[in-house]
């Protein structure tokens, strides 16, 4: 992701030509992020006991980021303005998380991940007008729905829209979601067992189970990629302060003739 910001303000503040960054090579780049970043999210969402009320506060924290990120484009860089966010997205993806919990958890994991993967896809393009996926056009949606800040949120953006960062509840929430349920996949009951040294992942019955990326980055008590796991429980800062620090290098580059 840093990466690709890098790229992306060398190509559009600085002029610098990366091959294949504007085109289709750039865009599968782009949105191998975004679908790894929001599935692993929601894996990650089921992670520890659940705590209803630090994830509603989580949430909002997001919010207010996602908002405070909105209001700094819009006063420095309008011509990038960023609308409902990844962090305003990831927000709101909690908020409404948390109130549908005890419903998530009792539909089978193996049908919300396959309903939920379905629905990602049939509502990928709704943001163009459209039922379908990459262009697949399955049914036009009728356009009273496109007008307004809600329908906006919801993923249905008014004419002339323009956002740098756009992630809607639709269709995003759904990939959330098949993440959510992919965890579950793996915790399954029958699966369920006590493994000695190993932080617990804690369904909502309560019962401990190791998820299998615990497994694999903790064994035996003993973190197995330290880096990552420092990264991992401070994504946030990190996410907010990298672009600035990106562009501050990028400065100093220009006042040494390097850019």
């Amino acid at each position: 992701m840093i990466a690709y910001h890098g790229a992306y303000d060398l190509v559009y503040l600085y002029g610098v030509d990366i091959p294949g960054y504007r085109g289709l090579p750039g865009y599968l780049w782009q949105q191998s992020i975004c679908w790894i970043f929001i599935f692993l999210s929601g894996f990650c969402f089921c992670l520890g006991r659940f705590d209803g009320a630090r994830r509603i506060r989580r949430g909002l924290l997001l919010s207010a980021c996602g908002l405070l990120i909105t209001a700094v484009t819009a006063l420095i860089m309008p011509e990038s303005l960023i609308l409902m966010g990844v962090l305003s997205f990831f927000g709101l993806a909690a908020l409404l998380t948390v109130p549908l919990y005890p419903l998530l958890v009792r539909i089978p994991a193996y049908a919300g991940l396959a309903g939920c993967l379905l629905l990602f896809f049939l509502t990928r393009d709704v943001s163009s007008g459209w039922l379908g996926f990459e262009g697949l056009r399955l049914l036009a949606l009728p356009d009273f729905l496109y007008h307004g800040v809600f329908p906006m949120i919801l993923g249905f953006p008014w004419p002339g829209f323009f956002s740098t960062d756009y992630f809607a509840l639709l269709p995003w929430i759904f990939l959330f979601w098949s993440g959510f349920f992919t965890f579950r996949c793996f915790c399954g009951k029958k699966e369920r067992r006590p493994v000695e040294n190993v932080p617990e992942a804690v369904p909502e019955d309560g019962e401990a189970v190791p998820g299998p990326a615990v497994l694999f980055l903790r064994a035996g008590g003993r973190s197995l990629c330290a880096p990552l796991e420092y990264i991992g429980r401070h994504t946030l800062p990190i996410y907010m302060i990298h672009q600035p620090a990106l562009m501050a290098v990028f400065l100093l580059l220009q006042a040494a003739g390097i850019l």
